[in-house]
């Protein structure tokens, strides 16, 4: 047989397999296919105000919607793992807020950098995608963003998961005394004094502080590195500044953020890493008089428990949702 037959004979034969076996084959295929694309982690934007928002999306549309908002130096790439995690039942979304990750980045002259602005340009956000009832996820800014947006529409949130993210008073311990300070005497010393927490060592610190030695190698560097590159953009420090002296508002606005939970009563899951200086487990216990019936779970994590607890969360949200979204 000429080396020319021969390839027509093989290419005949391996045709009438394919023909035979594409029918179970292409049926297997197309439905791994079709979930791996749903669960797949997509990357968009959306203009909502003139400002280009960045977000993350993932699960099914029509399935039951979650709403990450992320906290302080990070952006919608703290929730980079447990997106996937939660997509194969859920309509996951993580927002970047201007001036964090890759939205955009207006200057301080044409943006009011405020966590009244940031819930505002949430609720655009929600309108804008037509998110017409949610569960919210918050962890350090991502709570009082949260809880803003949840006060301009409650009826919307049908769920809460609360990471380290602080609505009372106890929760603000030692770790505060020099944002307290600035915020009582905004002067240009005491602003200079928080510059430090902007810095690669305070970034690494905020990730790996509080976790268990046999949990150390669990976190990676490529987390705290990327947010580090974000804060060090031209302009960027001035606006983290700006938004550590607007943090005195959201204290401003504890008793009613504390209202609502007492009035709405929305399904709460409380994952709380409990070795946190920065938002300390004395914060979670005051949920409990306002919200009673909270599920409360107190790892054996630091600031942020998803880098090493991940697995363990995206485990106890699954639970918490199946049954508080079912009821």
């Amino acid at each position: 047989m000429t080396p020319f037959k021969f390839k027509q004979a093989f290419g005949a034969a391996f045709l009438a397999l394919g023909l035979i076996a594409s029918p179970i084959i292409t049926s297997t295929q197309a439905q791994a296919a079709s979930a791996q694309t749903e669960n797949a982690i997509h990357y968009k934007t959306v203009a909502i105000d003139g400002l280009e928002i960045f977000y993350r999306e993932a699960g099914a549309k029509d399935a039951p919607t979650l709403l990450l908002l992320h906290g302080f130096p990070t952006s919608s790439q703290q929730y980079r793992n447990l997106i996937p995690a939660l997509a194969d039942k859920y309509h996951v979304i993580a927002p970047d807020y201007p001036g964090f990750g890759r939205s955009a980045m207006p200057s301080r002259e044409d943006f009011n950098y405020s966590f009244a602005s940031y819930a505002t340009l949430m609720e655009g956000f929600t309108n804008t995608l037509k998110l017409d009832d949610y569960a919210l996820y918050v962890m350090d800014y991502g709570a009082p963003v949260g809880y803003r947006l949840a006060l301009k529409a409650p009826e919307k949130v049908n769920a809460l998961i609360i990471q380290n993210g602080n609505a009372y008073d106890e929760g603000l311990l030692e770790f505060w005394d020099v944002f307290k300070t600035y915020w009582s005497d905004d002067t240009t010393g005491n602003r200079e004094k928080l510059r430090g927490f902007l810095e690669v060592g305070a970034t690494e610190w905020q990730y790996t502080h509080g976790i268990p030695a046999e949990n150390a190698d669990l976190v990676s560097p490529d987390a705290w590195m990327l947010d580090q590159a974000y804060l060090d953009r031209p302009g960027n420090q001035e606006i983290q500044l700006d938004l550590f002296y607007d943090y005195r508002t959201n204290v401003d606005l504890y008793p009613e953020f504390q209202e609502y939970f007492r009035t709405f009563q929305p399904p709460t899951l409380i994952v709380w890493g409990k070795n946190d200086v920065i938002f300390p487990s004395e914060g979670a216990a005051p949920y409990l008089r306002d919200l009673p019936n909270a599920e409360v779970h107190m790892l054996d994590a630091g600031h942020f428990a998803l880098e090493t607890n991940g697995p363990e969360i995206a485990d106890k949200i699954h639970t918490f949702l199946d049954r508080s979204l079912s009821n």
